[in-house]
């Protein structure tokens, strides 16, 4: 029986998150600068919109979101598992690392999002701006 995709995506998450998929004596560096730079205005986005984010059935402020998901980015950082925005989308912003649980975005009254979703709109609105 093949594995559904969502499992493989989350057990390569959690590998990485883990630190079980990085060989030994791997040197940890940064993000580069400008995918750092995006990095930060997507979160920045996410803490004024207004939204609320939810992680393992709780809801968070943005604030309070965009704090969470620098913590697994610096995590994340090193170990040297984000090279791209949209990797750090898949990696850390899309679900609870320690459930596997898909993060949710609501915004006023509208029906909640999948961050994944939510995130990968925002941006695509950055970047339009930034051309």
């Amino acid at each position: 029986m093949p594995v559904p995709h969502s499992l493989l995506r989350c057990l390569s998450a959690f590998l990485i998150v883990a630190g079980l998929a990085q060989g030994p004596g791997a040197q940890a560096a940064p993000v580069a600068p400008a995918v750092r730079t995006e990095i930060d205005a997507l979160l920045g986005r996410l803490q004024r919109s207004g939204c609320e984010f939810n992680r393992n059935g709780s809801w968070h402020s943005g604030e309070q979101a965009r704090a969470h998901l620098l913590k697994k980015l610096d995590y994340l950082e090193g170990k040297n598992a984000v090279q791209g925005t949209e990797q750090f989308i898949e990696l850390a912003a899309s679900a609870s690392s320690a459930t596997g649980t898909p993060y949710l975005v609501r915004c006023g009254s509208a029906a909640p999002v999948p961050s994944q979703q939510w995130l990968k709109a925002e941006l695509g609105v950055l970047r339009a701006a930034g051309k």
